[in-house]
């Protein structure tokens, strides 16, 4: 989502396209950022006796069509009910903290403009309405339960190149990680109409006019790519690990690793002229 609504569509080198190279660097850099930590916690924390690894190999044979089609209905099945139930719950909360308490644009002030927009010329009006209706649904986002909470944690997202915005995304995705997506849809597309000239959708284009720029926006996926937010997986490692210790443990180094990590993207990126 955040490659194809902020970076361009054009080519390096004069034949790779952006896209696709960012997306498969973003690939490497996650590889490369677990084959570090693997190697450096291995020679301290976790450090033991060396244990060879041995791995056999199955079989390899020509798949059957039948059962792709089942591994895959399957798959698809899994997630609906198990990862599909958790995003939909967390989205209706989220509109829920979103929408409350309702303190849009004052009633007067609207009513007063709504008049104003009635004199205008016939293709004037329609533009400046939807203009109306963004602001004021801009004001409810800001002033409610999730965006005081964005507003909170800010100070801490500003170095890394976030508002309140990513923050309310933040926070939504320690319940599943997909729920950010969600979340930016609301919180950047609530009451726009965004432009889509070249295909993106509305979120896309809402991140667009969002201020995200492809600076922030890889901040955002370095962040993404270390940060340990499904609260799920967290859950796990405690039944895994026997205890709280490793889960709290991994919970604090991999998010604090994934500040740093996005601090040093965005500052670096800001000392050679990108904004």
């Amino acid at each position: 989502l955040v490659i194809a609504s902020l970076f361009p569509s054009g080519v390096v080198l004069g034949f790779i396209p952006v896209q696709s190279a960012m997306m498969v660097g973003m690939y490497l850099f996650s590889t490369g950022m677990a084959l570090l930590a693997a190697g450096i916690l291995g020679r301290t924390v976790l450090k033991g006796k060396r244990m060879p690894l041995l791995m056999e190999l199955p079989p390899y044979r020509l798949p059957r069509l039948a059962t792709v089609v089942r591994q895959m209905w399957l798959r698809a099945r899994s997630f609906l009910t198990e990862a599909g139930t958790v995003i939909l719950a967390c989205t209706v909360v989220l509109w829920a903290l979103l929408s409350f308490p309702r303190e849009g644009l004052p009633e007067v002030e609207l009513n007063q403009r709504r008049a104003a927009i009635a004199q205008l010329a016939p293709s004037a009006r329609e533009p400046a309405t939807r203009a109306l209706e963004a602001e004021d649904a801009s004001r409810q986002i800001e002033h409610s339960i999730a965006g005081r909470l964005g507003h909170a944690i800010e100070p801490v997202l500003r170095p890394l190149g976030f508002d309140w915005r990513i923050g309310i995304g933040l926070v939504g995705s320690f319940a599943a990680r997909e729920v950010l997506v969600p979340t930016l849809s609301q919180v950047y597309g609530h009451g726009k109409q965004a432009d889509d000239d070249d295909g993106g959708g509305l979120v896309a284009g809402a991140l667009r006019q969002g201020g995200l720029t492809p600076l922030k926006g890889l901040s955002l996926m370095v962040f993404f790519a270390i940060a340990l937010q499904c609260l799920s997986t967290v859950a796990a490692i405690r039944r895994e690990a026997g205890g709280w210790r490793w889960a709290l443990a991994a919970l604090v180094y991999l998010n604090g690793l994934a500040w740093l990590s996005s601090l040093a993207v965005y500052q670096i990126g800001r000392a050679l002229g990108y904004a």
